[in-house]
């Protein structure tokens, strides 16, 4: 037995709307022919749908059945031709890029709002990626960006740029502990209680890789999985924590230090995967938004590298800005 559509949803409409006139009117047809499709619905099913009478229409048990049914037929035709459609509008581009937890923090949510607001034509897959892993995946031509540790890197023999100061920093309470301090080993941080992220996060991995044995001497009150969070806690007193700088908000009242370690002072370098001629405009694109995203914190650096490795004029140094989590090789 077949059926049609439209006659299907000619029959919920007078259901609905108790009368065959009513239906007739939300279908744009005339009384005669939406008359004729339901009495043709009736021969079709082989039994009664509708009580007629002076007042209107009303289902009968069959009727009722058939309008459930039809409901259930119709929503689900919605969904098939919507899901059919999406194959059929035509992409830009549909971009790959990848960063460490500290670039995913502000940096690329900040750039991918401005992206995709201006390019509703144009998708983007974006995944958390330790540097080593980003660098493999640049390499091989599974994604288009990435933002990574110059550190980790460097000689990677991708073309890279200079992108902005990813350098930690500690932060505590205002008033606190940190008040009036100057620059603090990370061996002076662990003589107080410290809060941190959870260990498996990239930053805290990156952290005790270049610790070494000194890393278990601190203790952590607690961890957690967002550096948002972990400076609140930081700031409300619960103990220090070490945090990329780009991770403290300006006006957010707390303290800060430097950290005096060499390996707390890092750089993001912007990395191009193997060129495509079909993304290249739109990779483009992408890549100026995370320069612009950089430079709205602070933290853009002047000067460019193609073998991997930041220019002469851009060496190490704190900046304003370093978004959340670095690990071996996090960007």
């Amino acid at each position: 037995m077949r059926y049609d559509l439209d006659d299907l949803r000619l029959f919920l409409r007078v259901v609905n709307e108790g009368s065959i006139t009513a239906g007739a009117r939300r279908m744009h047809l005339s009384l005669p022919s939406a008359s004729a499709r339901v009495r043709s619905l009736e021969r079709q099913a082989g039994v009664a749908l509708l009580v007629r009478g002076r007042r209107g229409v009303r289902p009968t048990p069959a009727g009722a059945t058939l309008a459930r049914h039809a409901r259930d037929v119709l929503t689900r035709t919605a969904l098939l031709e919507s899901a059919v459609a999406g194959y059929s509008r035509s992409r830009v581009a549909q971009l790959t890029l990848l960063g460490g937890g500290s670039a995913m923090h502000r940096l690329v949510p900040r750039a991918l709002v401005s992206f995709l607001r201006a390019h509703p034509d144009i998708d983007v897959t974006v995944s958390e990626s330790r540097t080593p892993h980003t660098v493999r995946m640049l390499a091989d031509g599974e994604a288009h960006l990435g933002v990574v540790l110059d550190g980790e890197a460097h000689g990677c023999g991708l073309r890279t740029e200079p992108l902005g100061d990813d350098s930690l920093v500690v932060v505590g309470q205002a008033g606190g502990v940190l008040a009036g301090r100057g620059p603090l080993t990370y061996s002076e941080v662990a003589e107080h209680p410290l809060v941190g992220l959870d260990a498996g996060s990239s930053l805290r991995r990156w952290m005790e890789k270049h610790l070494g044995p000194h890393a278990s001497a601190a203790r952590h009150r607690t961890t957690v999985a967002d550096l948002g969070v972990l400076v609140s806690l930081a700031a409300a007193g619960a103990g220090l924590a070490v945090v990329p700088r780009r991770a403290v908000d300006p006006r957010q009242p707390l303290d800060m230090c430097e950290l005096r370690e060499p390996w707390a002072r890092r750089r993001h370098l912007l990395a191009w995967g193997v060129p495509d001629p079909s993304t290249s405009a739109a990779t483009e694109e992408l890549a100026a938004r995370l320069r612009a995203a950089a430079a709205s914190d602070g933290s853009a650096s002047d000067g460019a590298s193609s073998d991997g490795a930041p220019s002469d004029g851009d060496s190490e140094g704190p900046a304003d800005g370093a978004p959340p989590e670095g690990q071996d090789g996090t960007a």
